[in-house]
């Protein structure tokens, strides 16, 4: 029992090392570049955002259908 718990151990160890060699070799940047970043991307799409746009009832599929009448 002691040997398997040593080995769950060390296996736990080893994936927490792992996890955290991978974050710390992650690029970071500042968090006021970031929202400049972000800032300026959706300045540029704002044009084609459809929640700011609207969309053309044309091109709207989820239009009332119109009704007919025959007379």
């Amino acid at each position: 029992m002691s040997n398997n718990n040593a080995s769950n151990n060390l296996i736990i160890a080893q994936r927490a090392v792992k996890q955290l060699r991978l974050e710390a070799s992650v690029r970071r940047i500042k968090v006021s570049q970031a929202a400049d970043d972000l800032k300026n991307f959706c300045l540029q799409n704002a044009t084609r955002d459809p929640l700011l746009m609207g969309i053309p009832s044309s091109d709207n599929p989820f239009r009332p259908p119109k009704s007919c009448s025959l007379f």
